[in-house]
């Protein structure tokens, strides 16, 4: 493979800028700069030498092809984070043959290269963008190879499955019988049941990986921009006593316990002539439906009856003024009654991610039902066709791990990394 080569740590000023070279002749092309580097896996500190002189002192590793991340020879130079190093350290080795890498190239030659299969890259991929502690511990699992351990483990019911198929069809005529022995259905069921679990749980682990949408909805003047205001706790949408002052949808994104919530502002509903306005009701009323949970917040506590869901909440505002007219009452102004609302949130959508499971793509669950869909019906079958219906089922499991068909995922995964990734 070309020599390539990326800044891995964040461009821009830092403590410590991190250049890797991965490829053909990545030890030699740091050799370059800075003298020998015997043993691979060793750290040393040399001082980097362009048109002699010294452009900055650093530390530089290297390892063997094999023994990385992309499973080529890869070096790295870890000097300062000032941009002018970065710049001439790019400039020199693309001088000396090697080109910059494109959005997530090295995991994409780790994939190539057989390091990492294709869920585990989308975990990868996961890690990089987790913002909370669920989203954290979900994509650390996958990317370490627990859902591949699990498809493996799938595999291998279906290779039991299909020798026993194979061997009644291929000895019929000896001591063998033509019929499908009962252990294979035995296998089949219980590789049924466990891809049922991951299917069922797919809602919940995908709303951990993007996150639940939290509606904040209600008449004008209910309190709903000061109550995120308070939330956010700092001004981010307008607040007056002017009806209708909301017109758009205004989101602010939280770690809920380590939950990622978006919760958004809407306008306040009520029947109106103004054109903007309506528009933005309408869309209120759009988003509310499509939310996950609804906050129904009203100085009444009251609720709306045509966006009602049940398990959505009725919060009272303005509670610093009388007395709640429901079980949960805010003040934006005081803080009164915040932290039990925000504890009852976590509560009601935790409850929702109870069972989630390490599944948490659409691609990974057309796979899973890919596989299970190619086993309706096999009891009724004949050997010959059920040993085809198990081989359709492993060739979905491959499809789960990129081990076939990835070539329509590549790009739409890989330009998602950073370029030194």
């Amino acid at each position: 493979m070309d020599l390539i080569y990326a800044e891995a740590t964040p461009p821009g000023r830092g403590g410590v800028s991190v250049i890797r070279l991965s490829g053909d002749g990545a030890r030699a092309a740091v050799e370059k700069l800075v003298g020998p580097l015997p043993c691979p896996r060793q750290a040393y500190l040399r001082d980097i030498q362009m048109d002699g002189e010294t452009l900055d002192q650093a530390l530089v590793i290297w390892f063997k092809a094999g023994h990385s991340f992309t499973g080529e020879e890869v070096a790295e130079i870890q000097s300062h984070g000032a941009p002018v190093i970065v710049r001439r350290l790019g400039q020199v080795l693309s001088q000396g043959g090697a080109r910059l890498a494109e959005a997530g190239e090295f995991t994409r030659r780790a994939f190539i290269n057989g390091r990492m299969d294709l869920s585990e890259i989308e975990g990868l991929g996961d890690l990089l963008v987790a913002e909370t502690e669920s989203q954290r511990r979900m994509a650390v699992r996958v990317s370490s190879g627990e859902l591949t351990r699990k498809a493996d483990t799938w595999r291998t019911l279906l290779v039991r499955a299909g020798a026993l198929v194979e061997s009644s069809v291929d000895f019929a005529d000896e001591d063998v019988p033509d019929e499908v022995p009962a252990e294979v259905f035995t296998l089949l069921a219980q590789f049924r049941r466990e891809l049922d679990d991951q299917i069922a749980g797919y809602s919940a682990a995908e709303r951990i990986r993007n996150g639940f949408e939290v509606a904040i909805i209600g008449p004008p003047n209910a309190g709903k921009s000061s109550l995120i205001n308070r939330i956010a706790r700092r001004d981010v949408a307008l607040v007056s006593d002017v009806a209708g002052t909301t017109r758009d949808i205004i989101e602010v994104r939280l770690d809920l316990k380590g939950l990622a919530v978006t919760l958004m502002d809407t306008a306040g509903l009520r029947d109106v002539e103004d054109t903007v306005e309506r528009l933005g009701i309408d869309r209120a009323r759009s988003r509310a439906e499509a939310a996950d949970l609804r906050i129904h917040l009203s100085p009444m506590g009251e609720r709306d009856n045509a966006l009602w869901v049940d398990g959505d909440l009725v919060v009272t505002s303005k509670a610093d003024l009388g007395d709640a007219a429901s079980d949960l009452s805010v003040s934006a102004l005081t803080g009164e009654g915040l932290d039990r609302l925000l504890d009852t949130m976590f509560d009601v959508l935790s409850e929702r991610t109870a069972g989630a499971a390490l599944v948490s793509h659409e691609r990974q669950l057309k796979a899973l039902l890919d596989a299970r869909a190619a086993l309706d019906g096999v009891a009724e079958l004949p050997a010959e066709l059920v040993a085809e219906s198990i081989r359709h089922a492993a060739l979905s499991l491959d499809r789960l791990l990129g081990r076939i068909g990835a070539e329509d995922y590549l790009d739409v995964i890989f330009t998602s990394f950073c370029i030194g990734k």
